[in-house]
C-alpha cells in the first residue's frame, strides 16, 4: 500500500513536515486516506491553513487606538530653573565712595585752630552727605551709619549723639511724614483736591483757586512741597488742563496749562510757609530761634503769626498771574465734570480715608 502510494503521489518535504510535526498550536491537520493520496496530487497550498476570520455571531475583539503620527513640531525646551532673587544690600561703588571720602579728610591733618575731634566729626559728616547724595542705603540707613561711626570712633559720646532724640521737633517732623503717607495710600489727598475742584472750577479763576486753597488745607499734614505737588496735585493738574484741551506737546499750553502750572507752583511755596508742618525746614527753624533767643516756637503760635500773610498771598498772586500771564480759556466747565466723575468713581469714604481724617483732626487739636 505504500508502494501504491508512493507511486501515485510523488512525496514532498511538505509530506514530511505534516508527519513531523502532527500538533501545531494554531489548527490541526486530519490525514487524508490514501484513495484521496492517490487520486489527487497534493501541492503546497493545499496544506496551508484558511485565515481565521471571526463568525458574525462573535463578539468582536477590542480594537487598539490609532498610533498617532509624530508631529513634526519641534520639542519643547524645558524651562530654565527659576533665578535665585538678587541679593540684596548696599551698592558697592557709592558705599566706598563714601567711605573714601571720609577717611581721606579724616587722615588730612587739621588746619591750625580747628580741634581734632571737631575735623573728624567733619569728615564723617561729609561721608553722610555723600552717601546720602549717592545712596548706597536709604537715606535713615546712611543716617544712622554715620551716627554709628561718630559713636564708635569716640568722636561724640552716645549721650551727645542721640541728644536730638529727646527734642520734640525731629518727632515732629517725622510725625507729619507719616501723616503725608497716610494722605497719599488712603486717597484722602486727592479726594480733598477733587472736592474742591467741583464746588469752585466752574470757571478758569475759580479752578486755580480751588487748587490753590486744597493745597493750602493740606499743607499741614504733608510736610514736602515736592509729596504735595507731585505726588498729588501734579497728576490732577494735568487732567484737568487735558480734559480742558490744553496740552504741552500741539501748541495749546497757553489755554489754561501754562497759568494753572504756574499758579499752583507759586502759591505751593506761600502754603509750605504758613504752618509749622507744612515744610521739613520750619521745625528747624523753631528750633533754632529757641536756641538763639530762647523763645519756642509752637505749632498754634506759628500758624497765628502766618495765616493772615498767607491768606492774602494766596488770594493776591492767582488775581496778578492771571492779569500778566492771562490763559486764553476764561471758563472751564469740563473741569467740575472731571472731577465729580473722578469722585463717583472713588465712591464713599472708605474706613482708612476716615480713620486718617480723623486722627489729623485729633492730632491738630
Amino acid at each position: 500500500m505504500a508502494s501504491t502510494a508512493s507511486a501515485a503521489s510523488p512525496l514532498t518535504c511538505h509530506h514530511l513536515g505534516v508527519r513531523l510535526r502532527p500538533h501545531l498550536p494554531s489548527f490541526s491537520l486530519r490525514r487524508r486516506s490514501t484513495s484521496v493520496l492517490s487520486s489527487k496530487p497534493i501541492s503546497l497550498s493545499h496544506s496551508l491553513p484558511k485565515p481565521l476570520t471571526p463568525s458574525p455571531a462573535t463578539t468582536p475583539r477590542r480594537l487598539l487606538p490609532p498610533i498617532a503620527a509624530a508631529t513634526t513640531s519641534p520639542p519643547t525646551p524645558a524651562s530654565p530653573p527659576p533665578s535665585k532673587p538678587a541679593p540684596q544690600g548696599a551698592a558697592i561703588k557709592p558705599l566706598l565712595a563714601s567711605i573714601a571720602t571720609g577717611a581721606i579728610i579724616w587722615l588730612i591733618p587739621a588746619p591750625a585752630g580747628v580741634a581734632r575731634n571737631a575735623w573728624q566729626l567733619l569728615s564723617i559728616f561729609l561721608a553722610t552727605i555723600v552717601g546720602i547724595i549717592t545712596q548706597p542705603l536709604p537715606l535713615g540707613a546712611v543716617a544712622l551709619l554715620g551716627l554709628g561711626a561718630a559713636v564708635l570712633t569716640r568722636t561724640l559720646t552716645f549721650a551727645a549723639a542721640f541728644s536730638a532724640f529727646g527734642d520734640p521737633i525731629p518727632w515732629l517732623i517725622a510725625l507729619a511724614f507719616f501723616f503725608a503717607r497716610g494722605f497719599i495710600k488712603t486717597g484722602l489727598g486727592s479726594r480733598v483736591a477733587y472736592a474742591f475742584v467741583a464746588a469752585f472750577g466752574g470757571s478758569t479763576l475759580g479752578l486755580g483757586y480751588s487748587l490753590v486753597f486744597a493745597e493750602a488745607f493740606l499743607a499741614p499734614a504733608i510736610p514736602s512741597v515736592s509729596a504735595r505737588a507731585g505726588g498729588i496735585f501734579l497728576p490732577l493738574v494735568k487732567s484737568l488742563c487735558e480734559a480742558c484741551g490744553s496740552r504741552t506737546d500741539d501748541g495749546t499750553e497757553r489755554r489754561l496749562g501754562s497759568w494753572l502750572m504756574l499758579t499752583c507752583f507759586q502759591t505751593s511755596v506761600v502754603s509750605s510757609a504758613m504752618f509749622l508742618t507744612a515744610m521739613a525746614a520750619n521745625p528747624l527753624a523753631a528750633n533754632l530761634t529757641a536756641s538763639t533767643i530762647g523763645e519756642g516756637i509752637g505749632w498754634t503760635l506759628w500758624a497765628k503769626a502766618a495765616i493772615v500773610p498767607g491768606l492774602l498771598s494766596l488770594v493776591i498772586v492767582p488775581l496778578v498771574l492771571y492779569i500778566i500771564y492771562p490763559p486764553e480759556v476764561k471758563s472751564s466747565p469740563d473741569a467740575p465734570r472731571l472731577a465729580k466723575e473722578k469722585l463717583a468713581t472713588m465712591g464713599p469714604m472708605s474706613k482708612e480715608e476716615k480713620i486718617m481724617g480723623g486722627t489729623l483732626l485729633l492730632t491738630v487739636s
